[in-house]
């Protein structure tokens, strides 16, 4: 009796034990959120307000607490904004969404911004990107070069303010490509360029040259081998075994159709991109099939879809899908920092498996580890 009694006093001692471990931290996390709420951007902060709420429920502690704050999509209420977190002791902040209103952040060098943009050049040093950033599409691209073996690649970059974003990562990834060019993204413009950047012009020579060889020629089977040469467009193979067009939308078609009409074929040589976040238009566009791009996974990115739109009966944006991340990287960082969050906890190397996708997290900079995708006539191959 006395050795039954003794086993359940050190079973009550041990589950008692187990219930005072895993209580709830009494430490506070209050996270700043800045957001546009009005202007013509609301949709996208009031996106991720939600976004950032269904992460909080998910994780359910209690002492994790966001407080969101209106950019109006301007530097100078964002700057107010911030000023009023830095007032209540908020020393991490959420936001802002958009690049342009980092500008004067570098005044609260004290706190700590994560950004949802997905530029990291010339940011201010208190600014952590936390956006899909250049970077982390450009090692994405170079892996499948590397797998692939293409080692010809022509990178075609746009003419704008992104220009920079691209330059910068190829510099740091150290890519290897055999040309880089920019262009004008002028849709009046664009075929011109594209047939320079592939020789367009002496390919045609080269097929005018040809025939006219053949017709002066004593080839007895000169009649169907020039019969075959009227059926080219050009002769001659151009230079490169890859092109990675760094552009979105519209642009992106426009590009990838120009190469077409320059007698150059997305089943002859690899058609690459940037994220396209799943573009539906992009399946649809079979003539420049197979078209490959890093991404994050699809399957994680629709089950957020889903479980948001179950939520509030609308459809998330795709900055929400970060914001929800961010979260819970950040409860992540403060369960192994004894809950408290400063700047250190971004400079230790460290990862994180969210909805997105691995964050990587070191010296203040954070990146992603995407996978890679191929477009069919009906869906999105993943590659890697």
């Amino acid at each position: 009796m006395k050795i039954i009694t003794k086993i359940i006093s050190i079973i009550l001692f041990i589950f008692l034990t187990s219930i005072n471990t895993t209580s709830y931290s009494s430490e506070k996390i209050k996270l700043g959120l800045l957001v546009p709420i009005t202007g013509s951007n609301a949709y996208i902060g009031k996106s991720i307000i939600k976004a950032t709420r269904m992460a909080v429920n998910k994780i359910n502690y209690p002492n994790l607490i966001i407080i969101p704050k209106d950019t109006g999509s301007n530097p100078n209420q964002t700057l107010l904004s911030a000023n009023e977190f830095k007032d209540e002791g908020i020393n991490l902040v959420i936001g802002p969404v958009f690049q342009d209103n980092l500008i004067f952040l570098d005044q609260l060098n004290e706190m700590t911004f994560l950004s949802l943009t997905n530029k990291n050049y010339k940011n201010p040093k208190n600014v952590i990107s936390a956006g899909i950033n250049a970077e982390s599409q450009i090692n994405t691209i170079n892996n499948f070069l590397k797998n692939e073996n293409l080692n010809n690649t022509l990178i075609l970059i746009p003419d704008n303010d992104f220009k920079n974003e691209i330059d910068h990562a190829l510099k740091n990834i150290k890519i290897n490509y055999k040309k880089k060019s920019y262009y004008d993204t002028s849709p009046t413009k664009i075929t011109k360029q594209i047939q320079k950047f592939t020789n367009y012009d002496k390919r045609k020579q080269n097929l005018k040259d040809e025939i006219n060889r053949l017709e002066k020629s004593n080839d007895n089977n000169k009649e169907n081998k020039i019969e075959e040469l009227k059926k080219k467009d050009t002769l001659g193979k151009i230079r490169y075994d890859s092109v990675v067009i760094c552009d979105f939308d519209e642009n992106l078609i426009s590009i990838a159709t120009s190469l077409l009409y320059s007698d150059v074929s997305s089943k002859k040589i690899k058609f690459i991109t940037l994220n396209q976040w799943f573009d539906p238009r992009l399946t649809r566009e079979k003539s420049i099939h197979p078209l490959y791009f890093p991404s994050i996974s699809r399957n994680k990115f629709n089950n957020f879809k889903d479980d948001f739109k179950n939520t509030y009966n609308e459809e998330p944006t795709h900055l929400s899908l970060i914001s929800y991340d961010l979260i819970g990287l950040i409860y992540y960082l403060a369960s192994q920092n004894d809950f408290l969050i400063d700047k250190k906890v971004f400079q230790k190397k460290n990862k994180f498996k969210g909805m997105i996708g691995t964050f990587e997290i070191n010296k203040n900079k954070i990146t992603h580890i995407l996978n890679f995708y191929e477009t069919t006539e009906e869906k999105f191959k993943k590659i890697f």
